[in-house]
């Protein structure tokens, strides 16, 4: 049956592209952003849908959409570029923004589902992270602005669960990318097409052996439209066990875009993981998932994107 649901970071990567898999469904959509990170031009093609509205609205900031029937949040800057230049802006959304919408889901007893990260596992000692393990994690270094923000709201998630009975679900999004990723918001993936489509040296940071594991958009939104259906309330790993070098990493996108460049090494930025891969066994038990696209193939398909997006 169609719902009435709320997105939070409706303008995000992320958040526009739960919006188009929820229309697909019929259900009827509010968007919400701020834009301080989010661009409209993510939603333009949604510009004639009648099943699809949108607010520029702060979640930190009160506010009521009316009567909803789910809530996603996904309000948040999410790219150490970004982060780190809004670090308290970060903190709030996920502290009083969380809590906002939480609220909204308990007044209307709304299903919920807040977008958490892999960066909940810090630099991980253990290896692949599974959900039950609990993390490495600077509370005060430099990336300590989104980690502990993410980890507040997982816990402020589960106690509006346990003491007011919310029907909450929490995924713990691993890296990922796709059209609409911003080109320049300092992630692997963007660095290195904007990099290799400019002719520029890809860079990367330290010798280039850290990992990590890259899920194509398509794979993780279906992933989390599973996960808002199921009736599991702990965090569930969401992205694609396949484990990748930095180096590695450059090297595929060389081939997809056949760039004809350099790779040069930079610093390792303080506290930035080394390993970085999903155990997704609890996805594949509960919701029957598993990602479908390769680390190519999902190069490939936004090869486009991202040709347009240096012209």
């Amino acid at each position: 049956m169609p719902q009435r649901i709320l997105v939070t970071g409706a303008a995000g990567f992320l958040g526009s592209h739960l919006c188009d898999a929820l229309l697909a469904k019929g259900n009827t959509v509010i968007g919400v952003d701020n834009l301080c990170t989010g661009n409209t031009n993510n939603l333009k093609h949604l510009a004639a849908e009648s099943k699809f509205s949108f607010i520029e609205q702060d979640i930190c900031n009160a506010f009521d959409p009316g009567k909803v029937d789910f809530i996603f949040n996904f309000a948040s800057p999410a790219s150490p570029i970004d982060y780190t230049r809004l670090g308290v802006e970060t903190l709030f959304v996920g502290s009083t923004g969380t809590i906002n919408t939480l609220d909204l889901a308990k007044k209307y007893d709304a299903g919920y589902l807040h977008a958490s990260t892999s960066e909940c596992y810090g630099d991980p000692l253990v290896h692949p992270q599974v959900e039950t393990y609990w993390g490495n994690v600077n509370p005060i270094g430099p990336r300590s602005v989104y980690d502990e923000a993410k980890r507040f709201s997982e816990a402020v998630v589960m106690a509006y669960h346990r003491y007011y009975g919310v029907n909450t679900h929490l995924v713990r999004i691993f890296n990922t990318y796709g059209p609409r990723l911003q080109v320049n918001d300092g992630r692997v993936i963007s660095n290195f097409m904007a990099q290799a489509l400019r002719g520029e040296p890809l860079t990367i940071y330290g010798d280039g052996s850290q990992t990590r594991s890259f899920c194509y958009v398509s794979d993780l939104i279906e992933g989390i439209v599973l996960l808002a259906d199921s009736e599991e309330h702990l965090p569930v790993n969401i992205g694609n066990p396949d484990e990748w070098t930095i180096l590695e990493c450059a090297q595929e996108v060389l081939a997809v875009t056949g760039a004809k460049t350099e790779i040069i090494s930079k610093p390792l930025p303080q506290d930035d993981p080394t390993r970085r891969r999903p155990d997704i066994t609890k996805a594949k038990t509960l919701l029957g998932w598993e990602p479908k696209v390769s680390l190519r193939q999902g190069l490939e398909n936004s090869l486009q994107y991202f040709k347009d997006c240096v012209k």
